[in-house]
């Protein structure tokens, strides 16, 4: 992954020494089981503990000679540790260090990312609770519908967002899993106890059925769960990015003093975070079908998803750890004009109170289709004037309404506060208290 868009506890987590020092402690811990159950001498176990050591780039040096990654590895630490080290990867195939260390890494992963929903949780919570009851538009296909709040969209997105911390905690827990089962995964040459006791050192759990490789299912699950976070990303960032269109301009991305817009054009306040979010959403889900094609592999093995995996783990996980920490700053910073909420809310007139009047028509006794066609004639009128005329000046001067709605009775129908009478409703359910 570029280093633009990475952060270091992240990038740390895929760095050669990270891997190289998870495969050394999933031999080491295998070595010492081999050596409870009398399989190989303690002494030796205690060796490789004590005098196991490798250097990346002689790893890398050997490699270029034996064609053979965890060959190189084996090597490099044998040159270390000297003649106990013929004890190590007993029983054991390349396949029980590689996906257990990719297991491991991916559950740490998962970490950074679960505390990166948690700071975005707080960020959105914060806000949501600030501007619970300022008013603004809602929008149905781009245009006018009824009145909501700021605090309600943000609560939108926290609920979201809430959810895919859940599919999170469910897919780390899904893709941590240790697989010590040797070829083909029969334990032929290496007991089931030794992979019990890798796994707890590890911290993860025992694969029931491995086939030499874990099922890439559990991959695939993974991946697609950081695709739909990533699609909860994309969601929230488009809609800033509409609320920043100049037509709208009723929220900005903060524009920090001496930061310029365009090369061309002085003025330009552009929403180039939200953008780059939308833009990383893209790569993160692109991640996802590939994952799913490595489901479907050869047997009881092949490597065709080795390579798939080397690119996807690092650039998914780096990728969203970057974009949920931009939202949140973006979040914790964004510029809310509630002025402008309610200009937005006065310009065409009043239609958003249509529904109401329309609702009032019918318990008064005209039947929902006469009733719809009063409203809407009237509503089209103020359309077509680009709300210079006001609906309620217009149902009042309409016969057919006044009939059966007084002036009074109108007025209460455009009472901008009766939309929010459940609004404590939603927060209750979406935040607890």
């Amino acid at each position: 992954m570029i280093p633009r868009y990475s952060r270091p506890d992240m990038v740390a987590i895929w760095e050669p020494e990270s891997k190289f020092r998870i495969w050394f402690e999933i031999e080491a811990h295998a070595t010492d089981a081999l050596a409870e159950l009398g399989v190989v001498p303690k002494d030796a176990a205690k060796a490789i503990w004590e005098r196991g050591k490798f250097d990346v780039a002689r790893i890398d040096e050997i490699e270029r000679e034996v064609k053979h990654d965890v060959i190189a590895f084996l090597t490099n630490v044998a040159e270390n540790v000297g003649e106990e080290a013929r004890f190590m990867h007993q029983g054991m195939t390349s396949s029980d260090v590689l996906d257990t260390c990719l297991s491991v890494q991916l559950a740490r992963a998962s970490d950074v990312l679960l505390d990166d929903l948690d700071k975005l949780l707080a960020a959105i919570k914060k806000r949501a609770f600030e501007h619970k009851l300022t008013p603004t538009i809602g929008r149905s296909h781009g245009i006018h519908g009824e009145p909501v709040t700021f605090g309600m969209k943000l609560a939108q997105a926290y609920a979201e967002f809430e959810r895919n911390r859940e599919r999170l905690v469910l897919a780390r827990k899904e893709i941590a899993t240790c697989a010590i089962s040797g070829a083909v995964g029969t334990f032929a040459n290496i007991d089931p106890k030794v992979e019990a006791h890798v796994a707890e050192k590890m911290g993860l759990e025992i694969e029931p059925v491995s086939t030499q490789v874990i099922p890439r299912d559990r991959h695939a699950q993974y991946f697609a769960t950081l695709a739909v976070i990533a699609s909860s990303v994309e969601r929230l960032a488009v809609e800033i990015r509409h609320l920043q269109r100049t037509e709208v301009l009723e929220a900005e991305e903060y524009f920090s003093p001496g930061q310029k817009g365009s090369s061309a054009m002085p003025h330009k306040r552009n929403p180039i975070l939200t953008e780059n979010l939308t833009g990383l959403a893209r790569m993160v889900r692109s991640y996802a079908l590939p994952a799913m094609e490595n489901v479907a592999l050869w047997h009881e093995r092949d490597i065709s998803h080795s390579s798939v995996e080397r690119m996807i783990g690092p650039d998914a996980t780096i990728t969203l750890d970057f974009a949920l920490a931009r939202l949140t700053g973006v979040v914790e910073k964004l510029l809310i004009y509630p002025e402008r909420m309610q200009k937005n809310l006065d310009r065409m007139g009043g239609l958003v109170h249509s529904q109401r009047v329309l609702l009032a028509l019918t318990q008064a006794g005209i039947s929902r289709e006469d009733s719809y066609r009063i409203v809407q004639r009237n509503a089209m009128k103020v359309w077509e004037s680009d709300g210079q005329i006001a609906l309620l000046d217009l149902l009042k001067a309409d016969p057919d309404v006044t009939a059966k709605l007084s002036e009074e009775e109108l007025e209460e129908r455009f009472n901008l506060n009766y939309h929010f009478k459940h609004i404590d409703t939603i927060f209750d359910r979406v935040f607890g208290d």
